[in-house]
């Protein structure tokens, strides 16, 4: 049986844009967990038996729109304070860019979000901890370089 490809922890990269062009992106340190969301928003439409009126019907699905958010959580690093203040100060979406490296090749996804929740919080004994939540501004473009993809 083959082993599957897979990617580790520090190799799925969360990183923040400035204004600069091009665009110059850092991965704020910190993290101890984090996730890319690709949602859809489906409408659900009721088809009809129309040979037996009164069987349960049969739901379809079209996609309505896409949308996309990025969470993460982690230790609240000195070094990257400033940029997600920076970002939740700025009115507009800043960019983002998520990187997954895997031995194969690396899937890249890039557009806007805006950070929604930067949340800061410590207990007695602990370190401060902080929680991030950013929503997706437009699309986000994916670019492959894995094999087949």
């Amino acid at each position: 049986m083959a082993q599957p490809v897979t990617a580790r922890f520090g190799k799925f990269r969360v990183l923040l844009g400035n204004d600069a062009t091009p665009t110059v992106y850092a991965a704020p340190c910190g993290f101890t967990s984090k996730a890319l969301n690709l949602i859809k928003n489906l409408a659900e439409i009721e088809i009809p038996d129309c040979a037996d009126p009164d069987a349960a019907v049969d739901l379809a699905r079209d996609v309505q729109s896409k949308d996309w958010n990025i969470s993460g959580e982690g230790l609240l690093a000195a070094g990257s304070v400033d940029a997600w203040l920076d970002a939740y100060d700025s009115s507009a979406s800043v960019p983002v860019k998520v990187e997954i490296e895997f031995s194969s090749g690396t899937v890249t996804f890039v557009g806007h979000a805006h950070l929604s929740n930067f949340g800061m919080s410590a207990e007695r004994a602990g370190r401060v901890t902080v929680s991030v939540e950013m929503q997706g501004d437009g699309a986000l473009v994916k670019t492959s370089t894995i094999p087949g993809a």
